[in-house]
């Protein structure tokens, strides 16, 4: 077994080192707290980035909160697994043989929280919204939707559309009577109105609160408030575990895979499937500036990294082998092209190879060991978000492990607000980061979402997803092609993903790091209902808004 492929294991290894523990331990006394933050049937989570600015935008990148709990889709997909769509505000979605056609049933006597009532009106008005407003097209939207009638609507597209299903009936439905004069790529939403299981109550910048909706139409969930406190990151995460004053954070925590025997009230689980990238502003076509628009110091860099040592300095084992291709090793590693010659990220470095390539593309190596080229000194500025110390120390050893291959990384922390806006309008260099899969497993739609050229944007506007600012349009004729095609021909799917696969391992935008391990620590006592090995109905992340929004549902207190 690798090194790697041991983590897999549910229970994960520690998150930070003995000495954070030994401190943490002594101010709890090893207790766990009480258990008992707030109310029985509150439930308390984290958002894990200081203060907080208010705007439940359900489109915007810097939306805090209402995503699946104020404003629903049409349906749910559990990333976690495969299985069935679970209505929400749609009931039946059916394709014609084509491809061509969506007909989606609506969901009978639903009203929003302000006791309008929802229609088919409000389906068709939010996908117009959209699809007028690329910078929030993040999927790519560009059927017709045609009104039925109050409780039916019909999707159309020009060519066959299978692929676009999941992301379509994922959507958030916003009110139209509400909605007709904003602007939802700009403008701040301070009271949301929505159908969800839950409403606003409050917000302060330390925290807000959403409360069940009496009214809502599966019944008032069982969590009556769910308060989201601001942190200021993963060590205050542990200590309000330590203190018993959260219930559910999603952040490491000291031995973490000791958690119930440590904090007898808590238990943690683990799921591997963000993929961590050092995300490159990478065309100087699109107005990005650095050296990090050479591809061969793209290219450089990734063979500079040791993920072993990484794995045990930043991650302490939990984090799992990654592709290039980006495809999800091990559960896509069908989708990966057979001319891929190194189809898994090198566990070691290679500074010998990240210097050939540098020297090849005319970078020549300094006295202080640092490459330069034209007088540019091989200098990369790292964006990461205050606080969060598993990246931190991640940064800290990439830093060190490149300078062995004459490449100088420095960081720079900011608030995630800061960190979010630099990503969005393009002014970064490296932005240590995640990449999300899609609402089905297949890596179509994280291509869709972060390699499209129409996700992206240049350089002083706000990108979609695509905001490394890739732009490519041998990629963007290979995703076209694919989203015509069924999802189950995999055959005549396959030449499409190997042109794929062969465009972006040797552009490398996002550079690969390793596939993260999920872990969120929960509390046993106080709530039971989570999701497990055996009912593993959600994917167990409090930042997965559509998800977090099931397990909600999901939750019964238990006194």
């Amino acid at each position: 077994m690798s090194p790697t492929k041991g983590t897999r294991r549910r229970a994960a290894a520690a998150l930070a080192g003995t000495a954070a523990l030994g401190l943490l331990m002594s101010a709890c006394s090893g207790s766990g707290g009480d258990g008992g933050s707030a109310e029985a049937d509150t439930l308390i989570v984290t958002s894990q980035a200081g203060d907080m600015q208010i705007n439940f935008n359900p489109f915007s990148l810097s939306r805090i909160g209402g995503l699946g709990t104020i404003y629903e889709p049409l349906f749910f997909f559990n990333k976690a697994q495969v299985s069935d769509p679970v209505p929400l505000l749609g009931t039946e979605q059916a394709w014609n043989e084509d491809g061509t056609e969506l007909a989606v049933t609506l969901r009978e006597g639903v009203t929003w929280s302000d006791d309008e009532a929802f229609t088919a009106d409000d389906v068709a008005f939010t996908f117009d919204m959209i699809k007028n407003n690329p910078s929030i097209n993040n999927s790519g939207y560009d059927g017709v939707v045609e009104v039925v009638d109050d409780t039916h609507v019909v999707f159309s597209f020009e060519e066959p559309a299978f692929v676009k299903g999941p992301d379509l009936l994922s959507t958030p439905i916003v009110p139209e009577h509400l909605w007709q004069d904003v602007n939802p790529a700009e403008d701040v939403m301070e009271n949301p109105i929505g159908t969800g299981a839950y409403t606003f109550k409050d917000f302060k910048p330390q925290a807000f609160t959403i409360e069940a909706n009496p009214d809502y139409w599966g019944g008032e969930p069982e969590v009556k408030e769910v308060r989201t406190i601001a942190l200021s990151g993963n060590q205050a995460g542990a200590d309000a575990i330590a203190a018993g004053t959260a219930d559910w954070i999603t952040s490491p925590i000291p031995d973490i895979q000791n958690t119930n025997e440590n904090f007898p009230n808590y238990e943690h689980y683990t799921q591997w499937q963000s993929q961590m990238v050092l995300s490159t502003c990478s065309s100087a076509e699109m107005g990005c500036e650095g050296p990090q628009t050479d591809p061969a110091v793209r290219h450089a860099l990734y063979y500079a990294i040791d993920r072993s040592q990484l794995n045990s300095l930043a991650f302490q084992e939990t984090a799992a082998e990654m592709s290039p291709t980006f495809a999800l090793t091990p559960s896509q590693d069908e989708f990966v092209s057979d001319s891929v010659s190194e189809p898994v990220a090198p566990m070691e470095p290679d500074p010998a190879q990240a210097g050939q390539i540098l020297e090849a593309a005319g970078w020549a190596k300094g006295e202080d060991g640092i490459y330069a080229k034209d007088g540019e000194r091989l200098t990369l500025t790292v964006e990461l978000v205050s606080g969060w110390t598993d990246y931190i120390t991640a940064v800290d050893t990439i830093a060190s492990q490149a300078a062995e291959a004459g490449i100088e990384i420095e960081a720079a922390q900011s608030s995630w607000n800061e960190w979010t806006e630099k990503k969005g309008t393009g002014e970064f260099q490296l932005a240590i980061d995640s990449l999300w899969q899609g609402p089905a497993p297949d890596p179509y739609y994280l291509y869709t979402y972060f390699f499209a050229s129409a996700a992206g944007a240049p350089v002083g506007e706000t990108a979609g997803n695509n905001y490394s600012r890739y732009s490519n349009p041998v990629v963007d004729e290979a995703l076209d092609a694919i989203a015509q095609l069924p999802t189950d021909d995999a055959e005549a799917r396959q030449p499409y993903f190997d042109t794929i696969h062969a465009e972006i391992v040797r552009d490398m935008p996002y550079i690969p790091v390793m596939t993260g391990g999920t872990t969120s620590i929960w509390n046993i006592t106080k709530f039971s209902g989570w999701p497990s090995d055996e009912d593993l109905y959600a994917y167990p992340a409090v930042w997965s808004a559509f998800d977090m929004a099931e397990i909600l549902k999901h939750l019964e207190p238990n006194g």
